[in-house]
């Protein structure tokens, strides 16, 4: 059984306590910099050749030209076709339910005319312009790791907002390619792929080699090197966001089978070590059984050593007053997933200002969240919730505002204006105004 914290908001250290068990510090670890800052810079330098002597160093993969490292639209319908039927049924239908999602999202282009308060001030036509963006790249973890759900998550989005060209890279490490990963590809609309991975392909989208095109933006995860070099490289192109651990915080009011609440633990938990997952209870006596039913069924988790070491270093058991007091410790700590398996659940998502993703009523697990439900799982993590949101179409839109102004307008604004830019001393500013005043 892990050391699981115990935790109550009843205890004087308890503030002190919690923010301790929240500090996480995405620490960039200076060798994984310098490692990552070389090879982008040689990336940058030589292109193709760099990407071609990394994917052989790294991935034991070599090849002539980089162009044999692109993988043809045929393979991945070939890994389409070839998938056993529950599992093509089930990657088309988290398909079909997250497109059906992200078209409820595309912002939209609008416009209006501001009249002239009298005939001489003329009208003034304002508006906003909305657009994808031109080219994406998506970065899949490849080799033994599968990440289906992660090509789905980030591509359909990107194509329900109508960006022109989403580029896939996915290192194969020794040629090992994941059918259901490639399978994923044919269903969310990508549109080239590269068997290439690591910082060097993000320096290869970042940058463009002669044969990897430049892209705009570069989204999905990826290990230690991949976040460092996503960070290196923000600013020349944008990026999603650069992700901590996984989180999940539930609230509960004892009345689920514990069994539930421990598995849903687990669910992240089994994510990596320093992943997180708390319960928030009233109930003490249901934190018992919470822990019991953990003991219980941890021995059986293929994934038991990771679960074990997340749940002993960031995992608590935490007793509060009340739900309420529950709802404001769950707008302090923000996290990224938040169950509320309480009774009228409904209720109680008002009181939520600071989460990635709630999940309302005890059925509403996160595992639904993580592939099939609809939303975006990309979410913000360590407290982000607080200024940020899901990954969504809007992500791959951009906004263009728009500014027209009939001469009498402009003899109108054009005071204002210069007016304004005198007192901040920007004398071009004030005479670029006064000449459409003069006509």
């Amino acid at each position: 059984m892990p050391a699981l914290k115990r935790l109550s908001t009843s205890d004087a250290d308890f503030s002190v306590r919690l923010d301790a068990l929240l500090a996480f510090e995405n620490a960039q670890n200076s060798a994984v910099e310098q490692t990552v800052a070389a090879i982008l810079d040689d990336v940058r330098t030589r292109g193709d050749a760099a990407v071609l002597h990394y994917t052989r160093d790294f991935d034991r993969l070599s090849a002539n030209a980089l162009a044999e490292l692109e993988l043809p639209r045929a393979t991945w319908m070939q890994a389409l076709a070839a998938l056993p039927g529950e599992q093509r049924t089930a990657l088309e239908t988290a398909a079909r339910r997250v497109r059906e999602y992200h078209e409820h999202q595309p912002l939209q282009s609008w416009q209006y005319e501001e009249p002239g308060r009298t005939e001489e001030d003329g009208a003034v036509f304002l508006g906003q312009k909305v657009t994808p963006l031109d080219r994406v790249g998506l970065y899949v973890p490849g080799g033994k790791a599968a990440y289906p759900s992660s090509v789905l998550m980030n591509a359909i989005p990107a194509k329900v907002a109508g960006v022109g060209e989403l580029i896939m890279v996915v290192p194969t490490p020794g040629g090992e390619r994941n059918p259901l990963v490639l399978a994923a590809a044919a269903l969310a609309g990508v549109d080239r792929m590269f068997t290439i991975g690591g910082a060097q392909a993000i320096g290869a989208l970042a940058y463009g080699t002669e044969t990897v095109p430049r892209v705009d933006k570069i989204v999905g995860p990826g290990n230690a090197y991949v976040a460092a070099a996503k960070r290196r490289v923000f600013g020349r192109v944008g990026i999603d966001m650069v992700a901590g651990p996984s989180e999940i915080l539930i609230v509960c009011d004892g009345q689920t089978d514990p069994d539930w609440i421990a598995m849903d633990l687990f669910s992240q938990a089994e994510h990596d070590e320093l992943a997180q997952a708390m319960l928030l209870c009233p109930d003490l006596g249901y934190l018992d059984r919470v822990a019991a039913s953990i003991e219980r069924l941890l021995p059986a988790m293929p994934r038991r050593d990771t679960i074990f070491a997340a749940l002993e270093n960031r995992g608590a058991l935490i007793a509060v007053r009340d739900l309420e007091e529950a709802c404001e410790l769950v707008n302090r700590i923000a996290p990224e997933h938040l169950e509320l398996a309480v009774t009228d659940a409904d209720i109680w998502v008002d009181r939520i200002r600071h989460a990635g993703a709630i999940f309302i009523g005890a059925y509403a697990c996160e595992a639904l969240g993580d592939y099939c439900a609809g939303p975006n799982h990309v979410l913000p993590t360590s407290g982000s919730a607080r200024f940020s949101s899901p990954l969504g179409v809007y992500d791959f839109q951009k906004r263009s505002s728009l500014i027209r102004v009939s001469p009498a307008a402009a003899r109108t604004l054009g005071e204002v204006a210069a007016t304004l830019a005198d007192g901040e001393g920007l004398a071009a500013h004030a005479a670029s105004a006064r000449y459409r005043v003069k006509g």
